[in-house]
């Protein structure tokens, strides 16, 4: 009987096992998780979850009973330690298995503060993971006193969150502007000015210079403009890198994270790999896509090469954040535009279109979910509207799909 381990028990690695068996895969199916937890969605740990409005329960992607019943084997709470792709095998915690298949679904970790990593710090967190809102909950109380360093929507996320409770919150971003690596200054501004108005302080263009920690505790935080803050807690959020010391350990090709083809393959055919962890070519261009809908559509490619149905995997990037009111909702990539059309609708709705030239990137839409459906079908369909229809507030954005 064949043999299929996926190492991550992520959205990823939960659909890839959850997908082998819905294409009709016999064999022994393994799923390798380093948490004590079922397989979780990720994405409402720093909105819902953190805020008191999801229980547990409902973030687990599938019951327990989901898993014994389709005769899927969780080794959760286990790490797996190293790859022998010539003998087929893993090492992991408890012992060895063997592999006909083998799924890499690692994720990616946060970046943390280069002088502090190591260190035991009882109030400095990332958020990336159950146990980062389990362990910062307890803070989020009004009249307590926020530092976050990093002005991406992780950062922003947390902000809105800890507002909620009342937190006083301050936010450090070394850039020029919040959100300058993923988006243009229209979006920026628009979700800058949203956080001012609920009471969110920013400093833009000023970087972290050191912390003043006394017993594991951080009491103050120093700024590169000379200024310092009191803090009760710090959250760090500049970004994340994939876990990628399993694949190099195996010899993988690596390039900004586990590379595949595009069956979602890596450099040894019956190795594959999905979600944030992988790197692949996109319209001519390297990138990394770190979303759910990337995770979910990569596991039924593996699934169903695994099967030997020969699918390719056509990307189709979108994302969304949550803050407060505010649904931002992101089809496209926006990478090389040199122009930004706006879009203004009723009742504040509003839509940034990203150009290149003539041809349509990407579209982040703001409380405005017909204009990021017809963006991203037009997207995904290789259509480009003029700038000028998009900015017709009278047109009817349907009648670009025809």
């Amino acid at each position: 009987m064949a043999t299929t381990i996926v190492i991550g028990a992520g959205q990823a690695g939960a659909e890839v096992v959850s997908k082998l068996r819905a294409e009709g895969y016999e064999g022994r199916v393994v799923l390798i998780g380093q948490e004590n937890y079922l397989p979780y969605q990720r994405p409402p740990l720093s909105k819902k979850y953190m805020a008191g409005e999801m229980a547990l329960e409902r973030l687990f992607l599938k019951p327990k009973e989901f898993y014994q019943d389709k005769g899927i084997e969780l080794l959760i709470g286990q790490s797996a330690l190293k790859i022998n792709p010539i003998e087929q095998e893993i090492e992991f915690t408890d012992g060895i298995l063997n592999y006909d298949h083998l799924v890499l679904a690692t994720g990616s970790k946060p970046r943390e503060l280069t002088p502090y990593i190591g260190r035991k710090i009882n109030n400095l967190f990332t958020m990336r993971d159950l146990n980062d809102a389990n362990s910062i909950e307890p803070y989020m109380k009004s009249g307590m006193r926020l530092l976050i360093v990093g002005g991406g929507y992780i950062g922003l996320e947390a902000a809105a969150t800890a507002r909620k409770f009342g937190v006083d919150v301050t936010l450090v971003e070394i850039e020029e502007r919040i959100l300058k690596r993923v988006a243009a200054k229209e979006t920026s501004s628009y979700i800058r000015s949203l956080h001012l108005s609920k009471g969110v302080k920013f400093k833009e263009a000023i970087g972290l210079d050191n912390l003043k920690i006394i017993d594991n505790k951080i009491l103050s935080a120093y700024l590169t403009d000379g200024s310092d803050i009191n803090v009760d807690f710090v959250i760090v959020g500049i970004g994340v890198t994939p876990n990628t010391k399993l694949a190099e350990g195996a010899k993988l090709k690596i390039n900004n994270g586990i590379f595949v083809n595009d069956m979602c393959q890596t450099s040894i055919a019956n190795i594959y790999a999905a979600g944030d962890c992988t790197s692949f070519n996109y319209k001519n261009t390297l990138v990394r896509l770190e979303s759910v809908g990337n995770a979910i559509d990569q596991a039924m490619i593996v699934a169903q090469n695994i099967m030997k149905q020969d699918t390719s995997y056509l990307p189709k990037p979108w994302f969304w954040s949550d803050q407060y009111d505010l649904k931002l909702q992101i089809a496209g990539l926006n990478t090389g535009y040199d122009d930004v059309a706006i879009r203004k609708g009723e009742n504040n709705q509003v839509s940034h279109w990203y150009f290149k030239g003539s041809d349509l990137l990407a579209v982040d839409a703001l409380n405005d979910p017909r204009s990021y459906m017809i963006g991203k079908r037009l997207i995904e369909a290789n259509k480009s509207p003029s700038k000028n229809q998009i900015k017709d507030k009278d047109l009817n954005l349907k009648v670009l799909l025809k």
